[in-house]
């Protein structure tokens, strides 16, 4: 068996055409998913980058490994203790890409992810690994080059194996080439923000929000604030431009794999490791709610016995990817993984998700939120300095960008989805080896790493800028935190 695993940072599915976006930026994704299965709802258990993949490869929730954060203790995997075998192997702990190891597959990482986040125990069980030495400044071409490289020798050398591609140009900031000019210039931006949305988040506050996009693009022509439709069009044009110019090395790669007749007989894989909010909640270019937007991802799996055209709309997390793997390599499920094989879903459409799902963040803002029926319901602990309410719910089959948070009108729903994250909480403590929740560690510890220590500072903007009653609302949402920021 065969796989390619291509990671596309950042990458939100309604941004591609397979998953109904109108500006044409994955064909070549699109022709892999018309003969593949597609995933309409598909989550990162913990976002964003860090803990994302940490809990992918671990097959296990952060609350599990207590890779929730950025930086601070719970940045590291917890060590197992006293019950820590000689090695992982056959353990219950073994991570899966050990396990395809073990079943003789040759294992590959082309990434600089381990050593840009310092998270060295995502290559336990890689055989080869091969850093693109940019910390995520690649662009896609740096990144197909290693790759094709290696399919044409490596690739043709071994019957089975794994390559782990990925891919960062949607990440912020936006680099791609300026000679490959602007495919969506006469393309209208997605119309769900409005000049009047748009008015009320100037209005509003925090990082990377309406006035204070992601700075340091290469890429020509992007807003420094986004103030109208027309300030959209050109920042959401650099974020749609950089998935078409991966889009293109993913045509490439595949048709390598055309060239020396591995094709046929390859597992493509095409996912990512949080989606990217580009104005809903207030946040441009970034990762920093537990929300549908960040937390939901693409998932496009064809090759071998895999159906084609097919679409499945039950639950999934990220965490289910290794577990559905290692079932089709023969090996057998590890007993602390959180993560469910749905192989069924794959070769038999035949429905193999969860009842519900909840995801979380610890790196931006601290939230948790549950994903049932059609809905979504945010709980907020923590909210990095942006203008959060305690509880938002969202219908996402009808405002799939957040606009209308309903908890005041439904409160019966959102009665349902608190108990269900308590379940959630209660259930995954009760298996847990550690009695600490990390979430409440990071806040303990002085809140979500990309925040810490920076509410003087926010507060002092707004007063700044004459916005005293949202300096006001700002520091009083943070009052239950004073005793912990003056001891960190």
């Amino acid at each position: 068996m065969r796989v390619l695993y291509i990671d596309i940072d950042s990458l939100r599915p309604d941004h591609l055409g397979c998953y109904g976006y109108h500006r044409e930026t994955s064909p070549n994704i699109d022709r892999i998913a018309e003969r593949g299965t597609s995933f309409t709802n598909y989550y990162a258990s913990d976002a964003p980058c860090a803990p994302s993949r940490n809990a992918m490869f671990k097959s296990r929730f952060g609350i599990h490994t207590g890779v929730v954060n950025h930086g601070g203790t719970d940045a590291d995997n917890r060590p197992i203790g006293a019950e820590r075998p000689f090695n992982y192997h056959s353990s219950p702990y073994q991570a899966w890409v050990d396990v395809m190891r073990f079943k003789g597959h040759h294992t590959t990482m082309i990434s600089p992810f381990p050593g840009r986040h310092a998270n060295w125990s995502v290559l336990e069980g890689f055989l080869e690994v091969h850093d693109t030495n940019k910390q995520a400044g690649e662009t896609a071409g740096d990144v197909a080059e290693e790759a094709l490289r290696w399919i044409k020798g490596r690739g043709t050398e071994k019957e089975d194996w794994m390559l782990y591609l990925n891919f960062w140009d949607p990440h912020t900031p936006y680099r791609t080439p300026v000679s490959y000019g602007n495919p969506f210039k006469n393309d209208p931006a997605p119309e769900w923000l409005t000049d009047e949305i748009i008015a009320e988040h100037q209005e509003s506050y925090g990082p990377m929000s309406a006035r204070n996009v992601p700075a340091g693009n290469q890429w020509p022509d992007l807003p420094s604030e986004i103030h109208s439709r027309e300030d959209f069009k050109r920042w959401i044009d650099g974020y749609d431009t950089a998935i078409r110019y991966v889009d293109d090395h993913v045509g490439m790669i595949v048709n390598a794999l055309e060239e020396e007749g591995l094709l046929e007989d390859t597992i493509i894989i095409i996912s990512a490791d949080h989606g990217e909010n580009q104005g809903e909640l207030n946040i441009y270019g970034d990762h920093q709610t537990a929300d549908h937007i960040t937390s939901r991802i693409p998932l496009i799996m064809a090759g071998p016995e895999i159906r084609q055209g097919h679409i499945d709309t039950d639950f999934h997390y990220q965490v289910d990817l290794g577990p559905t793997l290692v079932e089709m390599a023969g090996a057998a499920q590890r007993e602390k993984w959180d993560g469910i094989s749905f192989l069924p879903a794959l070769t038999e459409g035949r429905s193999s998700g969860r009842p519900y799902l909840v995801v979380s963040q610890a790196a931006w803002s601290c939230q948790r939120a549950v994903r049932f029926d059609n809905w979504m319901l945010i709980r907020t602990y923590h909210d990095g300095m942006k203008d959060f309410p305690d509880l938002m719910l969202f219908d996402i089959e009808n405002d799939p960008h957040e606009t209308t948070n309903l908890v005041d009108s439904h409160p019966e729903i959102v009665g349902r989805g608190m108990i269900l994250l308590d379940e959630w909480v209660a259930e995954q403590m009760a298996s847990s080896d550690s009695p600490v929740d990390p979430m409440w560690n990071v806040i303990h510890e002085g809140g979500p790493y990309h925040t810490k220590g920076e509410l003087d500072q926010h507060v002092g903007r707004l007063k700044e800028e004459g916005r005293y009653e949202a300096a006001e609302r700002l520091e009083r949402r943070h009052d239950k935190f004073k005793r912990i920021y003056e001891t960190v």
